[in-house]
């Protein structure tokens, strides 16, 4: 018995065939979306403002044409031994769409409006809007505010949607369904538009089975008072259940037998909780890539200061399921490598036969703590948690004439690792435990020095997942709940979820000079991110005057 699991990212979509007996991966492939993230322009050269972050949904389709049959022709698996598909999403990703599901940027008169397109999770162009959603629920007293650690973000689907109306009416006035991008595959997979309430409780403000009530949504703007009917609906599904059936179209393009289980969408960072068998409450789950996602569940319900979102069963079921995250690291680390290196750095990483990371690892990893005298905040990309800003922007301090590119290199990991003990404190500040840490995704199993880092910052174990591909292995998991092979999800990570058998324990010499070093960084952390000095949103606003 096999099932497969699909994770749509940020610039590819990753499929995995696995053994639904132990979790055994017996093969995966791999497709860059044609398009890309489209950031600085549309597909015709039509230029963006800044902020923006848009994808192209044929991409998500072309995953599915080319990944699978690969994989069937790589596995030599029989095709009717699979019996169940499942995906996970990057998310906030949502979408304007006909009544029939079909994309506003697919119709000829809106290929080139931006407001047609896939809203990606960093698009933060909607920052005005996340602004008045969050103080118009002060105003108004809501109660669910505080479900999300005070501040709706501009990455969340609601200020994205209230963007198109505010900017295009005309286009709003169009769409027939909003949707999330996860969603919207599951239902070109089963012809059945289903909503998952993961994504529906940390990123379209459902609390307690339903969304804000329709006086809230009528004074953020009157056209706005319906929406929630008109264009999203207030069924959700569960997680790890049956969303439908693999329809004949989409079964011949992939060479599945068509009928197979298709579970409910997930998300990236959540649906990966299982593969690395975090079912019990008190396991952070790190999922690291691009960006950080921090999943915990929890048998008690708190409000904590800027988490992203607290859902019952948003990850796993009869446990509160707890959302922060960081808006940058990978991204982080890969920008300083583009663009921040002298030549000499890309001769003596060739002559060692290493990529530039490795290199600035290795050279790294020869300081003692506070050797390189710099401190950074990791905003680069704004403040997911626990500030929720994205005008927030990234800085370096102590630099002199002797600072060298494997310090700031250095910097700038310890800086991701500050902001996630932030986000630990504001856990632990409201009671709920954080015992250990569990790392998914390709930036912790390629860099050793960042894991024994975090564990040195964090003064915590820091296990890694046992899949390189978790997200994936997370999804063909909830397949196989959705085609009945195990009963829920718990008993399916006990069988098929994987760790490691290596345990990073902190350095106590180094945990205690990053506790000093630490004392800084919430200086200036509160100094620049709680509005003692906004220099760094009056930078901004500059460079948008700037632009035009």
């Amino acid at each position: 018995m096999y099932t497969l699991g699909l994770d749509f990212g940020t610039l590819s979509g990753r499929a995995v065939l696995v053994d639904a007996r132990n979790g055994d991966e017996i093969a995966e492939s791999v497709f860059d979306y044609p398009h890309a993230v489209m950031d600085m322009a549309m597909p015709s050269g039509r230029r963006l403002p800044p902020d923006w972050a848009l994808q192209h949904p044929q991409d998500y389709l072309d995953v599915f044409a080319h990944t699978v049959p690969a994989i069937l022709r790589e596995s030599g698996v029989d095709p009717a031994d699979v019996k169940g598909i499942a995906i996970d999403f990057t998310a906030s990703s949502p979408m304007p769409t006909t009544r029939d599901g079909r994309p506003l940027c697919f119709l000829d008169e809106f290929k080139d409006e931006p407001h047609a397109y896939i809203k990606l999770w960093k698009h933060h162009a909607a920052q005005r809007q996340a602004d008045q959603i969050n103080e118009t629920a002060r105003e108004m007293g809501e109660s669910w505010l505080a479900r999300y650690g005070g501040k709706i973000s501009s990455e969340w689907f609601f200020s994205k949607l209230l963007q198109i109306l505010q900017e295009r009416p005309d286009i709003y006035a169009r769409i027939d369904r909003f949707i999330e991008a996860a969603d919207w595959v599951i239902w070109q997979l089963t012809g059945v538009e289903t909503r998952n309430t993961c994504t529906a409780g940390y990123k379209a403000m459902v609390q307690d089975g339903d969304f804000p009530s329709r006086a809230y949504f009528k004074a953020l703007d009157p056209a706005f008072e319906n929406v929630v009917d008109e264009m999203v609906g207030r069924e959700f599904a569960q997680l790890g259940s049956k969303a439908g059936e693999l329809k004949p179209a989409m079964a011949e393009m992939m060479g599945l037998p068509a009928g197979i289980a298709v579970a409910v969408a997930n998300v990236d960072a959540h649906v990966s909780a299982p593969a690395v068998k975090a079912t019990e409450p008190g396991v952070m789950v790190l999922v690291m890539g691009t960006s950080c996602c921090h999943i915990l569940s929890a048998a008690e319900l708190g409000e904590v200061d800027g988490m992203c979102g607290v859902v019952m069963g948003g990850v796993i079921p009869g446990l509160y399921g707890y959302e922060a995250g960081q808006s940058g690291v990978g991204d982080i680390f890969a920008w300083f490598v583009d663009h921040g290196l002298p030549p000499e750095y890309h001769r003596a990483a060739a002559a060692a036969g290493l990529n530039l990371h490795e290199h600035l690892e290795r050279e790294a990893a020869r300081q003692k703590v506070g050797e390189h005298g710099l401190i950074a905040l990791d905003w680069w990309n704004g403040n997911r948690s626990t500030l929720v800003d994205v005008d927030l922007t990234g800085l370096l301090l102590g630099m002199n004439l002797a600072t060298r590119a494997p310090d700031i290199y250095r910097a700038l990991i310890e800086a991701t690792a500050f902001g996630t003990r932030e986000i630990i404190e504001a856990f632990e500040a409201q009671g709920i435990e954080v015992k250990e840490l569990v790392a998914a995704g390709g930036l912790p199993e390629k860099n050793a020095l960042l894991r024994q880092i975090y564990a040195d910052v964090t003064g915590r174990t820091f296990k890694l997942s046992g899949s390189a591909q978790a997200p994936a292995l997370g999804s063909a998991m909830h397949a196989a709940v959705a085609a009945g092979i195990y009963p829920d999800i718990q008993a399916a990570a006990d069988k098929m979820g994987k760790l490691k058998d290596e345990v990073v324990t902190p350095n106590r010499q180094n945990q205690a000079l990053y506790d000093k070093l630490y004392a800084e960084y919430r200086t200036l952390y509160d100094y620049f991110g709680r509005g003692t000095n906004d220099v760094m949103k009056r930078l901004k606003a500059i460079k948008h005057e700037a632009l035009g």
